[in-house]
């Protein structure tokens, strides 16, 4: 047994920085230099990783809730349950962006290119969007509380899942109608596909629930055992990969897909449930963490799969790539952290 657990721990001993930070790892996220991983906890603070240096930022009052990259090269931004949303510099330093009393911060989306940049947060019924500066452009308000957040590849929409569906905003319009996809029901997450076509969001019915926006066809995307924590597109948008099953989930996107077709299926048959998933930025792969601590990289085209992390150090929580595909950052429920750095000599 000692043996098998040493071979899936290769490539987190010989590639891996890792750390037990005492706290529920909550999101993990890379600056978009990729040279600094971020990792929200549950006890408030924000663990700074660069290298194998690691540094405690005391971010928030309560639990942070939310954790995004900043719009430019580096840093973060995050939010909690104190009401405040921070952006986080690249040696710790914060600054409140805004403050929202005894509502709470939870969920931070963010879009940069090096050219522009914008940045959000959502509280309650409300989005609020910023410039890259921290300045405040407007409050987006939804029928009730956003669940998820999520900016197209371009930036220039953002779209939020609610109660009986999901709002689909143009960023610099001045319009304050957005684009409502109906579906009755709890959702409590969304993707965008890569060429914005596609809204999916996840439902609390252990269902997916998709529109086609060119010709508002809905996809229905069900036979799920648990509720979807995490689902993403793959780069190229061929494949929906989530959480949710005893297995990585992957539906098709081509060929008219997913519907009328069933998905793949992989990494899956120990009786243990994805608990998280992040797919590749460069490549047809994915990420995948385990109830049990297993954390693999799954080659889609191949059905090829690469230990990364053996079983025992509880369920994971989050998930995050480095913009390159070089690294990959996990969390915990118990807390434990690692970042693996696959160009490692």
């Amino acid at each position: 047994m000692s043996q098998t657990l040493a071979k899936a721990d290769h490539l987190l001993t010989t590639r891996g920085v890792q750390a037990q930070l005492g706290a529920f790892v909550v999101a993990t996220v890379f600056d978009r230099a990729g040279g600094q991983a971020a990792f929200a906890l549950g006890d408030g603070t924000v663990r700074l990783l660069a290298g194998e240096a690691w540094q405690s930022v005391a971010a928030h009052d309560g639990g942070a809730l939310a954790l995004a990259a900043d719009t430019a090269a580096s840093g973060f931004v995050s939010g909690g349950d104190d009401g405040r949303f921070l952006r986080i510099g690249r040696d710790g330093s914060t600054r409140e962006l805004a403050g929202f009393g005894m509502k709470w911060v939870e969920r931070a989306a963010s879009f940069g290119d090096g050219k522009s940049g914008v940045l959000a947060c959502a509280v309650g019924k409300q989005v609020h969007l910023f410039d890259a500066a921290g300045a405040k452009l407007k409050t987006l308000t939804h029928p009730s509380s956003v669940t998820g957040l999520v900016f197209d590849a371009k930036g220039k929409r953002i779209a939020a899942s609610h109660y009986n569906g999901a709002s689909l905003w143009f960023v610099a319009s001045k319009s304050e109608n957005p684009r409502f996809l109906e579906w009755k029901g709890s959702h409590i997450g969304i993707a965008i596909s890569p060429d914005g076509d596609s809204v999916v969001t996840a439902m609390q019915e252990n269902a997916l629930h998709g529109w086609r926006l060119s010709d508002g066809q809905h996809m229905r995307m069900s036979g799920y055992p648990a509720k979807t924590a995490a689902l993403a597109f793959t780069r190229s948008g061929k494949w929906l990969a989530t959480s949710g099953a005893e297995s990585i989930v992957l539906w098709p996107f081509t060929g008219g897909g997913p519907m009328g077709k069933s998905p793949s299926e992989l990494a899956g048959g120990d009786e243990t449930q994805c608990t998280f998933i992040a797919t590749h930025p460069q490549q047809e792969a994915v990420a995948a963490g385990f109830s049990d601590g297993l954390v693999v990289l799954a080659d889609i085209p191949g059905s090829k799969i690469l230990p990364v992390a053996a079983t025992g150090r509880g369920s994971v929580s989050a998930m995050a790539w480095s913009a390159d595909g070089t690294k990959l950052a996990f969390g915990t429920e118990t807390g434990f952290a690692a970042v693996v750095d696959f160009a490692k000599r």
